[in-house]
């Protein structure tokens, strides 16, 4: 189905949020191993100067010391923060795109002295759909923080000494002790670098994922298909790679820390870059790549199957 089409046929509302989650759950089952390794290396003090441990290094040694079972990891969390995060955001981007398009289409219909802007189709200025993503972002951090907070601490537990470890046995465990052992804001620690990380995410990943498919169907080579999607998004998911990853860096420590090693989101990023180089800030770039990316892939991939079956669907009917 064209762009076009769907934008004569807009997906209901309530649909942009269930498709959002089942998408985002999909995808998270294929790339959990990735984001354990990427917290783990987030979380790995090094000596500015020294060489910290890389992927593989890291990898290996969940495998050999903690058994492969650890590289799903707070996997519970994970499919948590989906039905709480990504169904958030993906609903909230999908309705502001059809709003937005609703507008835009208003915009040319009035301003249009012959039928040209109704041939040509609407196109959102990539300002318009950046906004959106940032907005769809920002909601959708406030709402998954606490499943963050649970899932940072998951994956984390196995690099602490056994005396230290939280040993959660599920998300809702974990979710229920934090409350009773440090109160119901801790479930919000680390929320500023939360939002903010995920409006720039957002903000490049669904901004740059809708524009990159816009500027692969003009060419003309190409249409609506499997292809599409799977280059759009790693276009997408390179962008927000870039983007995001200081702050996810700055995150997941504050989320972590026991005691109050970090003021801050701010106090975090100066310390991390002073002790161990700016570089480290983006610690965990490949595996937050080689999750994130194929995350991407999965998430939009499966949103626009799950949306090519209810129009399909609709049509037999």
């Amino acid at each position: 189905m064209s762009a076009q089409e769907a934008v004569q046929r807009p997906l209901p509302n309530y649909l942009q949020f269930v498709f959002g989650g089942l998408a985002g759950m999909g995808a998270t089952l294929l790339v959990q191993p990735f984001d354990v390794v990427k917290t783990r290396m987030q979380l790995t003090q090094s000596v500015q100067g020294a060489q910290a441990p890389g992927p593989l290094y890291v990898l290996r040694a969940i495998v050999v010391q903690e058994g492969a079972s650890k590289l799903y990891a707070g996997l519970s969390a994970g499919l948590f923060r989906q039905i709480t995060y990504t169904t958030t955001r993906l609903g909230v981007y999908g309705v502001l795109l059809e709003e937005l398009t609703r507008i835009r289409k208003a915009q040319q219909a009035s301003s249009a002295h012959d039928g040209e802007s109704q041939r040509q189709g609407v196109a959102l200025p990539f300002s318009w759909k950046a906004g959106a993503g940032l907005t769809a972002g920002t909601i959708g951090a406030l709402v998954g923080t606490p499943a963050e907070v649970a899932l940072i601490r998951m994956m984390a537990d196995g690099r602490l000494p056994p005396e230290r470890r939280r040993n959660y046995r599920s998300v809702f465990d974990a979710l229920i002790r934090i409350v009773r052992e440090e109160g119901i804001m801790t479930l919000w620690r680390g929320a500023l670098p939360t939002v903010g990380r995920a409006a720039l995410l957002n903000m490049a990943q669904l901004g740059t994922y809708s524009q990159a498919k816009e500027m692969i169907l003009s060419t003309g080579l190409v249409g609506d298909h499997l292809g599409t999607h799977v280059l759009a998004s790693t276009c997408s998911g390179f962008a927000a790679t870039c983007i995001s990853l200081p702050l996810d860096n700055a995150k997941t420590k504050l989320q972590h820390m026991r005691d109050r090693e970090y003021a801050g989101m701010l106090d975090a990023l100066l310390k991390t870059s002073r002790s161990e180089g700016i570089p480290a800030l983006w610690r965990g770039f490949m595996p937050y790549f080689l999750r994130l990316t194929p995350h991407t892939i999965g998430a939009f991939v499966l949103l626009e199957q799950l949306k090519k079956l209810y129009f399909t669907w609709r049509q037999v009917l």
